[in-house]
């Protein structure tokens, strides 16, 4: 503050501060990394926040862990504050169904020729009907359809891995979700995620935080639960016994199956009559049925070129009947958000 008139130093030289910028990193699309590179050891109360360009800031080392967390948080929370503005300009582009639902930076692990478990940074987005892998953040329309992946979000299986550190601050919360320390300790990231796609094949990826981690697991369900209603029912081609059939997963009715030439009803039952599958996780699967007259558990077989997207597909229709009739179903089946360490 200027000095008072009356003072007596009022006529010495005044000091303005001014800020210094040594570096600037623009947060819109950044990504923070708390890892040591090429291990999975968490840096101690350090991270690293790259720009969309790749500009780094280099390690911010903090004096306490309490420090490291609040500017942490702070950043963080910038972020995702300039994707939901990223979000909401690209939605304006784009028609009431192929709306981006959410997008960020994850860490992919990749399996390296020696068996070695390597991270990748990958940006995802759930735009309409698709998922989308992108090694760099769509910035235009036209960068949509230079995706490294794009799957059908009808066709895709959300599963949380686990959620915790190795440490005491963790065993509290393992205890509150009922979760063994050796369940899927695939490595030493918490937060970690897969998403399984068709033929058996699935990506594993970590966020840095865990509240990124129920954000992901929110936005599944929900785009996958607007692309059934949207969609409302897919036909996939099968055969038994030689016979050529089409299979189909409606939302309104349930599954029909019907000869592909003759167009004649084989079969049709409502969600609620299957009590049980099984498969020999290559082509075939058996679909147990309670016929509604007789009470009988009535079996049928088919034969898929790639099972796993249709068991995928059922899944997903269950999940938005169920979720259409009772809406807290899926918070209540949420793993992330009933414990969010987000430090």
């Amino acid at each position: 503050a200027p000095s008072s008139p009356s003072s007596p130093i009022a006529n010495e030289p005044k000091y303005e501060k001014r800020w210094l910028d040594t570096l600037s990193v623009p947060l819109s699309m950044a990504r923070i990394s708390r890892y040591k590179p090429g291990t999975d050891k968490l840096r101690s109360n350090a991270f690293e926040v790259l720009a969309l360009d790749g500009v780094s800031t280099g390690i911010l080392q903090f004096y306490t862990a309490q420090e490291s967390a609040d500017w942490l948080r702070a950043i963080s929370t910038n972020i995702s504050d300039l994707t939901l503005q990223n979000m909401k300009m690209a939605n304006k582009c784009c028609s009431p169904s192929d709306q981006v639902i959410h997008m960020g930076w994850v860490n992919e692990r990749l399996e390296g020729t020696d068996s070695s478990q390597l991270y990748k940074f990958k940006f995802l987005a759930l735009k309409g009907s698709s998922f989308y892998i992108f090694s760099t953040p769509p910035v235009s329309t036209l960068d949509w359809v230079r995706a490294e992946k794009i799957y059908n979000l009808c066709e895709v299986l959300f599963k949380i891995h686990k959620l915790w550190l190795a440490d005491d601050c963790w065993l509290q919360a393992n205890l509150y979700l009922g979760i063994h320390q050796d369940f899927e300790l695939e490595d030493q990231r918490p937060y970690c995620f897969s998403v399984m796609v068709g033929h058996g094949k699935s990506h594993y990826f970590n966020v840095e935080l865990g509240n990124e981690l129920a954000v992901w697991e929110k936005s599944f369900q929900r785009a996958i639960f607007l692309e059934v209603q949207r969609t409302g029912s897919k036909t996939y081609m099968c055969s038994w016994q030689g016979d050529t059939l089409c299979f189909t997963v409606d939302f309104a009715l349930g599954f029909t199956c019907f000869d592909s030439k003759t167009k004649n009803v084989l079969w049709r039952f409502k969600f609620s009559q299957l009590k049980g599958s099984s498969d020999d996780g290559k082509t075939r699967v058996k679909l147990l049925f309670q016929n509604l007259d007789t009470k009988q558990i009535e079996t049928k077989e088919l034969e898929f070129q790639d099972l796993t997207a249709v068991l995928h597909c059922i899944h997903s229709f269950i999940a938005a009947k169920v979720a259409s009739v009772d809406p807290v179903f899926i918070d209540s089946q949420s793993i992330a958000r009933k414990y969010v360490y987000s430090n």
